[in-house]
């Protein structure tokens, strides 16, 4: 198997990760200095968000340069010495790629709004206003709106005419349809490929191709009445449109060129659409599934959706899972600290690969920003609605010690967003060494994954065990043990028939939230603490 089917994935947002020169942004050379930490987790990749050149109205997710490394986090010469000592301790390196958009201050899209008659105007999508009376600039083209908030339409004065943006104003959409769009991206690709990165996660994959007669788009009948004008549409017009599979076939294509490089696309959709982008195992390698950040906390919702998702992978599909990541709440925030433990074990003994956010390992949470400090354009733009869609909460500093700035900056650094209250409690020093610790309970489980077939990349079988809050599954491998996770995803005591269940009575607790290690248990009724978690081997 791959090195990304049977390994960890941990999501860097560099800005927060370590501040090496005092400037209150992470950077480069910060992550260098932790990459022991980074080792001793027992991951096998690190994906970093943007650090591309950018005027960082998105922080990153702008991109100006493609193929250079912006200031704030250093230079190529520092990206190089990066991919060699990720390199030399076994580890991968993974780029966020964001092909959908570039800002608008790259020079294709300053030559593009130049006039109408540069070469690459059509590199960008470009309408006339409707027609009709009123001033050319409130006459916008169709009705589509952006993630952001708002029309998803510019006006600029020196053309006459309006771009198109799903996100901010300033990330003006590439038109894929143009023939040499696409060419020059797949260059882009190759030039960090060349330089030794091990794979991208692709941003917003499933939106880079638009309706080629920009028709409005319907209305959406599962809208409420408080739905903002974003959901009252269905997207079927800037989202998934046909065509968009030929596109990541071609980007994947790329990676074939290489020896063990990987694509994981960014893609918001219900299963069913999803496992669609794994192609005839020619498109990504692993679309991303985000289901354990979008269902309902509750065991049967989960296990139902286990099974589902195991049913639609197509022959050779690799399940993946999330549970947090830069534009979402944290776990700790959307669980509670005492089910953290439990979305952990939940993570990382499900089949396929998982994917950890940087700090879930000490149980951060969701830092509350004031909006007069928000940084957040998508906050800033549904001021409404800041509370729900402001994504700094979930990018703050991490959490290192107990020092001025948590050991993320320098003292007289200012850090780029506040840091979290309980910094000199929750840390990584602090739980170090603390064998009951989140972070030393995150890596006996990450050890214990690395170690056994059966949870790395065994088979599967959800449990019905007849127990409200309790989700149970087997991890087999042949020869070898397997293993019985229960889950207790509520605070009541819960009893389980283990008889029933385990198909064995020689088993011994691997791991628990709760309880010491390798204590054998009784094949009888087994009564799951709340929020209690147990790895149970069952032994060949």
């Amino acid at each position: 198997m791959h090195w990304w089917q049977t390994g960890i994935i941990y999501q860097i947002y560099p800005r927060s990760f370590q501040d090496s020169n005092a400037d209150g942004v992470g950077d480069l050379k910060g992550i260098i200095g932790r990459l022991d930490y980074l080792k001793s987790l027992h991951i096998d990749a690190i994906w970093l968000s943007p650090i591309f050149p950018s005027p960082m109205r998105d922080f990153g997710y702008d991109v100006a340069d493609y193929c250079d490394i912006h200031p704030l986090f250093g230079t190529l010469a520092d990206f190089d010495r990066l991919v060699a000592e990720t390199h030399d301790r076994d580890l991968k390196i993974i780029l966020d790629l964001v092909p959908n958009h570039t800002s608008d201050e790259h020079p294709w899209f300053v030559e593009s709004r130049s006039s109408r008659d540069n070469p690459k105007r059509d590199y960008y999508l470009w309408r006339d206003p409707a027609p009709g009376d009123g001033p050319p600039e409130t006459r916008l083209p169709n009705n589509w709106q952006t993630h952001f908030g708002g029309d998803a339409w510019t006006y600029d004065a020196h053309t006459g005419q309006f771009y198109m943006h799903q996100f901010h104003s300033s990330q003006p959409e590439l038109n894929y349809r143009h023939p040499e769009v696409l060419p020059a991206m797949l260059d882009n690709m190759r030039f960090w490929l060349d330089r030794g990165v091990d794979g991208f996660r692709v941003d917003v994959i499933w939106l880079m191709l638009k309706d080629e007669q920009f028709r409005d788009e319907p209305p959406n009948p599962h809208a409420g009445p408080d739905a903002r004008p974003f959901d009252r549409i269905d997207h079927i017009y800037t989202a998934s449109v046909e065509g968009i599979h030929d596109i990541v076939r071609q980007m994947r294509a790329v990676l074939d060129e290489y020896d063990e490089r990987m694509m994981v696309g960014e893609i918001y959709l219900p299963v069913e659409q999803l496992v669609t982008y794994y192609g005839d195992s020619d498109e990504c390698h692993m679309p991303f599934n985000f289901q354990l950040i979008l269902l309902p906390w509750e065991a049967r919702a989960i296990g139902d959706y286990i099974r589902q998702y195991e049913a639609a992978l197509p022959p050779g599909g690799w399940p993946n899972w999330v549970l947090g990541n830069h534009d979402q709440h944290r776990i700790a925030t959307r669980v509670s600290q005492a089910q953290a433990r439990v979305a952990q074990m939940l993570l990382l003994t499900l089949r396929g690969t998982p994917t950890c956010y940087y700090g879930d390992e000490i149980g951060m949470e969701d830092v509350p920003i004031p909006f007069e400090q928000c940084m957040d354009p998508a906050a800033l733009q549904q001021p409404d609605l800041f509370e729900v869609w402001g994504r700094d909460p979930e990018r703050t500093p991490m959490q290192w010690d107990d020092s001025p700035h948590a050991g993320f900056a320098a003292p007289e650094a200012t850090p780029w967003l506040p840091l979290a209250a309980d910094y000199g409690a929750r840390n990584v020093a602090a739980q170090d060494g603390d064998p009951a610790s989140m972070l030393n309970f995150y890596r006996a489980l990450t050890a214990l994954r690395r170690a056994e077939p059966a949870l790395n990349r065994g088979a599967i079988e959800v449990i019905d065990v007849g127990v409200d809050d309790v989700l149970a599954y087997r991890r087999t491998w042949p020869g070898r043990d397997g293993f019985l996770i229960a889950l207790n995803l509520g605070g009541r005591s819960m009893g389980i028939n283990l008889r029933a269940v385990a198909q064995t009575s020689d088993m011994e607790i691997a791991i628990s939230t709760t309880t010491t290690p390798n204590k054998l248990v009784d094949a009888g009724t087994l009564a799951l603490d709340g929020n209690e978690g147990l790895v149970i081997r069952l032994l060949a």
